[in-house]
């Protein structure tokens, strides 16, 4: 099967991978784009879980500032000073602190969320749902929903990248991980809005 080369450069683009790898995922899919990159993004991420023991001790502080009322500061952690000066690196930094800037996280993962905080939405949505006569086998899964649904609202890494709702913040980074070969890790960051007073 003849693959088309646009097609190939444009899966190589989108993955990191090799020319050989990317045309040969496409004609494991019969030429279908979408499966052939669902497949490779599969493979990407196997990869980058790989790299994500590898120690990060080089990277950028980038900052986004809008219209002078809301700033960001962001520190992105990668191996080596190569990665951190690829084109690459530095745009996926602006990306993230232009996201932050726009979604407004509170925490960086879900390991970051106080105890406090969850068992307060357990309790909540516990009751809310005894009041509402929902069965006993019911409300369990309830309560893990509430929670995933405060983790995707709150946590940097699961939010919808607000240039392209379709993948999270931790698919963005498995991308640039798959595609950058090393490890990229987003250490900290802090957003300041005009006249907000943080606690």
């Amino acid at each position: 099967m003849t693959i088309d080369i646009e097609l190939i450069k444009r899966l190589k683009d989108l993955t990191g991978v090799g020319l050989t790898d990317a045309k040969k995922a496409l004609q494991d899919s019969n030429g279908d784009f979408d499966k052939a990159l669902a497949e490779m993004r599969k493979k990407g991420l196997t990869k980058a879980e790989k790299r994500s023991e590898r120690e990060t001790r080089s990277g950028l502080v980038g900052n986004y500032n809008h219209d002078g009322r809301i700033g960001v500061i962001v520190e992105v952690n990668c191996e080596t000073d190569f990665v951190a000066k690829n084109d690459i690196f530095v745009n996926l930094v602006k990306d993230l602190a232009m996201h932050i800037a726009a979604s407004n996280p509170d925490y960086l993962d879900e390991n970051q969320i106080p105890k406090e905080v969850l068992d307060n939405i357990s309790k909540e949505y516990t009751e809310k749902a005894r009041l509402e006569k929902k069965p006993d086998n019911m409300i369990e899964k309830i309560v893990e929903g509430q929670i995933k649904k405060f983790t995707e609202e709150h946590c940097l890494v699961s939010q919808p990248f607000i240039k392209n709702p379709d993948v999270t913040i931790k698919d963005l980074l498995n991308d640039h991980i798959s595609r950058l070969g090393e490890n990229i890790v987003i250490r900290r960051f802090a957003r300041i809005a005009l006249g907000e007073i943080n606690n």
